[in-house]
């Protein structure tokens, strides 16, 4: 069976290890890296193009718009889940390209069926 490589990029570290921690209980989930600021997350999907970027909103480094859109021009079929506390941006983040747009309030289950685990 085939498993679905993530890359999670999340500032804080206290949300990134509860993402890498719900999303391991998923045997057909791997966490193929984790980033902390917009620069890294460029640089691991050029060498990993993985099959999904769960993106943070708030990312420093660039703005999250143009992000996405840089990272569709490295990896043009990588979905991009981005999750927010502030969904006053969702249809910015829709328009740049993004597949979903989550809060970061919203139950596991949630961003389990917006990631196809």
């Amino acid at each position: 069976m085939s498993r679905k490589r993530i890359l999670i990029a999340e500032r804080r570290s206290r949300v990134r290890f509860a993402l890498r921690t719900l999303l391991q209980q998923h045997e057909e989930l791997e966490i193929v890296g984790e980033s902390a600021n917009a620069e890294s997350v460029l640089a691991q999907v050029q060498a990993r193009c993985p099959d999904l970027l769960l993106l943070d909103w708030d990312l420093p480094g660039i703005a999250t718009t143009n992000l996405v859109t840089t990272v569709h021009a490295l990896c043009p079929s990588l979905p991009v889940v981005v999750l927010s506390g502030r969904l006053d941006q969702r249809q910015a983040a829709l328009e740049a390209g993004a597949n979903s747009y989550l809060s970061k309030t919203e139950p596991p289950e949630r961003l389990l069926e917006a990631i196809g685990g």
